[in-house]
């Protein structure tokens, strides 16, 4: 039996993660749920470290090449979820300030939380996210 759920690997993004980084299904719409945006290059080794913005900014490109892996862009996410990892609001809001820089206008619904700790050494901000395209047969 045939899955509906197309998983994204993008070898524009390091591939040294156990997970993919976009998974697709369409039904009616297309919908597209982007594992969370980390501040890893292309060796799996985090950047930025002990800067919340410089983190920010590799977060949201590589956010960027996950959506476009999976055929979208900003502008066709209708969620995020920003995480945080600091309890000071300043360290969320120089992530946030950076977040916003890379969605401009397009304001989608949003969460933004800190948080104790993240998933990779030195990581301190993830961001992830779903999008919806318009179906080709609805």
């Amino acid at each position: 039996m045939s899955s509906s759920v197309r998983l994204i690997r993008n070898h524009q993004l390091t591939q040294q993660v156990e997970y993919a980084y976009a998974a697709v299904a369409d039904a009616p719409v297309r919908s597209i749920w982007v594992a969370g945006a980390c501040p890893l290059d292309l060796k799996g080794e985090t950047v930025a470290v002990g800067d919340y913005a410089g983190q920010a900014h590799q977060v949201m490109r590589n956010l960027v090449t996950a959506l476009e892996g999976a055929g979208a862009s900003l502008t066709d996410v209708v969620k995020t979820t920003v995480y945080v990892a600091s309890s000071r609001q300043s360290d969320l809001v120089a992530a946030w300030e950076v977040y916003r820089e890379y969605m401009g206008e397009h304001d989608v619904p949003s969460t933004l939380l800190g948080v104790t700790v993240l998933g990779y050494k030195d990581q301190l901000v993830e961001v992830e996210a779903v999008a919806v395209l318009a179906a080709a047969d609805v």
